[in-house]
């Protein structure tokens, strides 16, 4: 018999909250999100975004404050971002695997003060550098893969032995996986977990993060387009994803999020793993603006921008609302 109408009536399915709510295929949970927190040296400080509206960054003492408060509210994971001082900084990033560092001293403390929550540790060296890059440079101003790749491994222990769960390299160098997983291996941090930022497009939306997290500067009108993708391509994120899997990554990264659902689409068909997506500076701060000049609902477009990442066949989202969208879930 031919379906069709009168015999289906698509909208009976849709006609009452309830009928909705019981064949609703997705559901946006706490655990579905995770809160980036931006970090600074000091004791109770805290620090305005200019570009990022309502985030801040914060001394490690506050941010434990904050943790338990995103706790409560049910969420279960926290990704750290250090904003270090520039006479830290220089041309190698040495102090991203100081054992005293400020995202040492902060996974140390949290996991001192705060049980039963997942620690998410950013691997990457541009917040380190005096040039604002994620990686070495030669004299040609060339980012030195290799060279990268053992600041990163450097970096990757120092995190594992202040007893971080999640290690996130989000640098874009070839091979960095393979070799931090060795390392891990080598120095019996089996249960380590590697959150690889597989798919990270070389994109117009990370302005905000660059300021917050102090890189801006240094980076300058210099790019990225030498490591991270080119956003015109989907083919090169199968590649990535399907190396990182292969060299022991746990779970994938997309980023960023909305604009890019297509390729969260696909790597969730291809490969039986976690898929992380992160709903990026530059997607907050168009929201919050819009918001604030009241041009959309800023609660219904965080939810729908969140459900659609979440139906697109993300497990979890990293993203600046995950706090507010937990309030306004209740």
């Amino acid at each position: 018999m031919k379906k069709s109408f009168p015999n289906i009536r698509l909208r009976r399915l849709r006609n009452n909250s309830p009928i909705r709510n019981l064949i609703r295929e997705n559901v946006l949970s706490a655990h579905d999100l995770i809160q980036p927190i931006f970090l600074i040296d000091g004791k109770n400080k805290i620090e305005k975004i200019k570009s990022m509206p309502s985030i801040h960054r914060m001394t490690i003492d506050l941010a434990i404050k904050e943790i338990k408060i995103l706790q409560k509210l049910g969420i279960q994971g926290i990704a750290l971002f250090p904003c270090i001082k520039d006479k830290y900084k220089d041309a190698y990033g040495s102090e991203s695997y100081n054992d005293d560092g400020l995202m040492q001293r902060a996974i140390r403390s949290i996991k001192k003060s705060v049980k039963n929550i997942a620690i998410i540790s950013d691997v990457a060296l541009d917040p380190y550098t005096s040039h604002g890059q994620d990686g070495i440079l030669s004299p040609t101003k060339k980012i030195l893969n290799d060279e990268t790749i053992e600041i990163l491994v450097k970096q990757s222990l120092s995190h594992a032995r202040c007893g971080v769960d999640i290690l996130a390299p989000s640098d874009m160098m070839d091979g960095r996986i393979k070799s931090i997983r060795k390392a891990l291996e080598n120095n019996k941090f089996f249960d380590t977990k590697i959150l690889s930022y597989s798919a990270k497009y070389s994109s117009n939306f990370y302005g905000p993060f660059r300021d917050a997290v102090g890189s801006v500067k240094n980076l300058g009108a210099s790019k990225k387009d030498t490591y991270q993708m080119d956003f015109s391509n989907s083919k090169d994120a199968i590649r990535e994803a399907e190396m990182d899997i292969s060299e022991g990554a746990d779970i994938i990264m997309i980023k960023p999020g909305m604009p890019y659902l297509d390729i969260v689409s696909k790597i969730n068909s291809q490969f039986n793993v976690p898929i992380f997506v992160y709903q990026v500076s530059g997607e907050y701060s168009m929201i919050k603006a819009a918001s604030q000049n009241k041009w959309l609902n800023e609660k219904r477009i965080v939810l729908e921008t969140l459900m659609s990442m979440k139906r697109a066949g993300a497990n979890a989202i990293i993203s600046y609302y995950a706090k507010d969208a937990l309030k306004w879930m209740k």
